[in-house]
């Protein structure tokens, strides 16, 4: 058979993140059916849990969708998109690009408000984009993950009501990890994802639709993404799909330890580590692509110095100390780590040992740390 590792590799990257034991537990439990009388309620119990992580108004919609967080972003898209709708889609790196085709492949006509990989858009340029194309949807990544760059939804999703118009959120590396509100920010469809910082296994991703969106819902032409039959499942008990009962344990398990912990205080925790890493960074010499005031606390986009080959830092991290960091995608490539530091990867203990290993790594390649 296929030898699994013999040491736990410190994931350390964009995600998936490291899973606590208490919800590697819950992935043990014994298999249920899609269908049982108990596992409903442990789904009802995720739903409910959601509804709060997210922070939506009352009688929102909230589930997981079976699948990565592309499943849920073509679950927003799907249920709010038709041929001819006009969207403004806010583009700052590869995962608000992704918003943008899926958009366009259900037909909508999109208009692209664009800005540089490393720096959050201009809100006035997503107002003047509203006032020229008359979109009824605008969608945005609040944490993206290509570039660790934090947007300004909040102001996007005001300018968007405006124009009574509906704000899809990319939420997938903010959920969890990020000060996030749906309810007092006026979002209407809001997915992430499970694997970062939720800290459960990929697969099982959260969406929320408020009452809002639910109004103004549109046709889907996809079956497995079709919110009227999903919500048929989760809360009418009709067969859709087969669910997979341990997934939703691991899910109900991390949601539990979110509450647990409570949002602000994991937000904070979030905001010092990522502080922490900053700090080291400085002391070796080194920075992050974003300006301050950009900067997501959760994924951290460290600038490759002049004469270093990023690929070998990171073959020294992971071969040598099981530290997994990831690499930079697009425009960004070789010019950036991704350093997540998201749910249970959010640790002093973590920090201070990448620090350390990344110092090893760099001085590898004659780098001299600045005195």
């Amino acid at each position: 058979g296929v030898q699994t590792c013999a040491l736990p590799i410190f994931l350390l990257g964009p995600g998936p993140s490291l899973i606590s034991p208490r919800v590697m537990r819950a992935l043990a439990a014994p298999m249920l059916s899609h269908l049982d009388p108990q596992f409903v309620e442990i789904m009802d119990d995720v739903r409910a849990r959601l509804v709060r992580v997210f922070q939506a108004p009352e009688g929102s919609f909230a589930f997981g969708v079976l699948g990565t967080g592309t499943s849920a972003m073509e679950t927003a898209i799907a249920n709010t998109v038709a041929p001819g709708t006009r969207v403004v889609s806010v583009v700052t790196g590869y995962f608000g690009d992704r918003l943008a085709q899926m958009a366009m492949r259900y037909g909508a006509e999109v208009t692209r408000v664009e800005a540089q990989w490393g720096r959050a858009v201009d809100p006035t340029l997503v107002k003047q984009a509203l006032a020229s194309s008359g979109a009824s949807i605008v969608t945005i990544v609040h944490a993206e993950t290509s570039t660790g760059v934090l947007n300004p939804v909040q102001a996007v999703a005001a300018l968007a009501r405006e124009h009574d118009a509906l704000t899809i959120v990319d939420a997938v590396t903010s959920l969890g990890g990020m000060p996030l509100d749906v309810a007092a920010w006026g979002l209407d469809v809001v997915y992430s994802c499970s694997q970062k910082c939720l800290g459960a296994p990929s697969g099982l991703s959260p969406i929320v639709f408020t009452p809002r969106a639910l109004q103004r819902k549109e046709p889907c032409r996809s079956f497995y993404f079709d919110l009227a039959l999903l919500e048929d499942y989760w809360v009418r008990r009709k067969y859709h799909h087969t669910m997979s009962s341990t997934l939703v344990y691991a899910l109900d398990e991390a949601l539990a330890m979110i509450e647990e912990e409570g949002l602000e205080a994991r937000w904070a925790r979030h905001e010092q580590n990522h502080r922490l890493f900053i700090d080291g960074l400085q002391s070796l010499g080194l920075g992050v692509l974003p300006p301050d005031g950009e900067r997501l606390w959760t994924l951290n986009t460290v600038k490759v110095p002049e004469g270093i080959v990023e690929a070998d830092v990171r073959k020294v991290l992971l071969n040598e100390f099981s530290i997994e960091v990831g690499a930079g995608l697009g425009p960004l490539a070789g010019k950036i780590w991704r350093v997540g530091l998201m749910g249970t990867s959010s640790a002093p203990r973590l920090v201070t040992l990448l620090l350390g290993t990344f110092k090893v790594a760099l001085e590898r390649q004659s780098y001299r740390v600045p005195a």
